[in-house]
């Protein structure tokens, strides 16, 4: 039950869409390959501009301006114009067409023996294929893209999460205050970029007790932002850490990123331990080991570390499949909405966020951010109506849901799915979902018309996951090369 996401010289006259197309698919190719190597969540900021946002304090540390949150760098213009509305004329797959071409394989066997199927274009919102679209159905990961558009549209792709330092009740007493910032790290450059940093805290906040005159404290951590239990249902499991309010690296005990891994029974516990290493290599004692603790009402913070914004915490999420930041956005979303930030809470702000964007959500159920509860349902109708909005000039805030998605050949859980010579490979961004006996799959992809086609299959009931795997990759091929 683990997620185990893992020359037209001779031609006088050539069409605009054609000459779209080919170099949509070459951008996006090059795109992937840059990508691959520097991490698909930039969002066309600078790194300079995000670490010295990191840390906001006017003490010290990467930002020494004082004031409100620090303004957002300007991000990059797109390498492609966004799509708009296209001449009534536009050509493209017919309808007819494609269900010619994905019916036969949506009867694979290998596919299991429940699925569905759901195309539609972006631009028209008009239904392309369809079979099965209304039944709600286990997604596994594919559920992280209604996680990402809930918060998204709660909280706006700008938004950072704080960890603070505040005084405790007593001389020489301070607080450590988790926000749940899934980004926030304790390594001096952190291996999966850049985010809220211990380093730097420690360094403000060592700074500020070194100018009152304190050289020795006792620390306490809060960690009580969060309700309900910590435990995801599915008990201990090394995909995901307890869902935490103050929890550094994900609670992993070595520099991976993504994957499973063994992870921390305490990490709001580690996290303060760390943090109380880091002040001592920076001059100040630290009395005694760490213990909960709650700051005093009114306490101003005296040192903030800031995360990566939403939007790159949504990038990251869906590229690595990652189900530690999406249980924390399920929480920031109902953090936002005013419902009570535990599995329950989630559930119904999700929903509500989601609904508020127009989407049908008949049968759909959120028992978690990440997709590791078989108690979620969507239904493939949700799905591509949730990536039609991304993709939708009228909400802006919901592109990284686009941007976040792996390319087909080349990063994320797609990096070795319709790779190499496959048609798809570096056109097709798709989030992936498995879980034993359940696979999905969920992206957007230009057709050789140049229209931005959003996809969506969700499948069970498959004997071997493998061959499911290669069944809904040989189905979003098809939809990338159907004219």
């Amino acid at each position: 039950m683990c997620d185990r996401e893992r020359g037209w010289s001779e031609v006088p006259l050539v069409k605009t869409w054609q000459l779209i197309a080919g170099s949509a698919v070459a951008g996006l190719a090059l795109a992937a390959a840059a990508v691959a190597t520097t991490g698909p969540w930039d969002s066309g900021q600078r790194k300079a501009e995000r670490d010295r946002a990191a840390s906001w304090i006017h003490l010290g540390g990467v930002d020494h301006a004082a004031g409100g949150l620090p303004q957002a760098a300007p991000s990059a213009p797109g390498v492609l114009a966004g799509i708009g509305p296209r001449p009534a004329n536009a050509v493209g797959a017919a309808p007819d067409a494609l269900a010619g071409v994905l019916t036969p394989l949506l009867a694979d066997p290998a596919l299991g023996t429940v699925r569905g199927a759901s195309v539609v274009d972006t631009a028209t919102g008009r239904v392309l294929f369809e079979s099965g679209s209304g039944e709600a159905m286990t997604p596994a990961s594919t559920v992280k893209i209604a996680t990402a558009s809930a918060a998204l549209a709660a909280l706006g792709p700008e938004h950072r999460i704080r960890t603070t330092v505040t005084p405790g009740a007593g001389p020489g007493q301070i607080v450590l205050v988790g926000g749940g910032d899934p980004s926030l790290t304790a390594k001096k450059k952190s291996p999966a970029g850049s985010g809220g940093s211990l380093v730097a805290l420690a360094a403000d906040t060592a700074q500020a007790l070194k100018a009152g005159g304190t050289a020795a404290v006792t620390l306490a951590y809060d960690d009580s932002l969060y309700t309900g239990p910590a435990r995801h249902p599915i008990g201990p499991n090394d995909n995901i850490a307890p869902v935490t309010a103050l929890m550094a690296d994900e609670g992993r005990p070595d520099d991976s990123t993504s994957g499973p891994v063994t992870r921390s029974e305490d990490p709001s516990k580690d996290t303060a331990r760390a943090f109380a290493a880091l002040l001592r290599d920076r001059g100040i004692t630290v009395n005694g080991d760490p213990a909960r603790g709650k700051p005093p009402t009114g306490a101003q913070p005296m040192a903030t570390t800031l995360s990566t914004p939403l939007a790159g915490l949504v990038e990251r999420m869906l590229t690595n499949s990652d189900n530690d930041i999406a249980e924390a956005l399920a929480r920031q979303t109902a953090l936002a909405t005013g419902q009570n930030p535990g599995f329950e809470g989630a559930e119904k702000a999700v929903s509500d966020k989601l609904a508020s964007l127009g989407v049908d959500l008949t049968g759909s159920r959120f028992a978690d951010g990440s997709g590791l509860n078989r108690a979620d349902k969507v239904t493939t109708r949700l799905l591509t109506g949730l990536l039609a909005a991304a993709a939708d000039p009228r909400h802006p805030e919901l592109r990284p849901v686009l941007t976040g998605l792996p390319v087909a050949g080349f990063t994320g859980t797609l990096r070795a799915r319709n790779a190499g010579t496959s048609p798809a490979a570096g056109l097709l961004r798709a989030k992936t979902g498995t879980l034993t006996g359940v696979n999905s799959l969920a992206g957007t992809v230009v057709d050789p018309s140049g229209r931005l086609l959003a996809f969506a299959f969700l499948t069970a009931g498959a004997a071997d996951g493998s061959a499911a795997e290669k069944g809904l990759d040989k189905l979003a091929a098809a939809v990338a090369t159907t004219s």
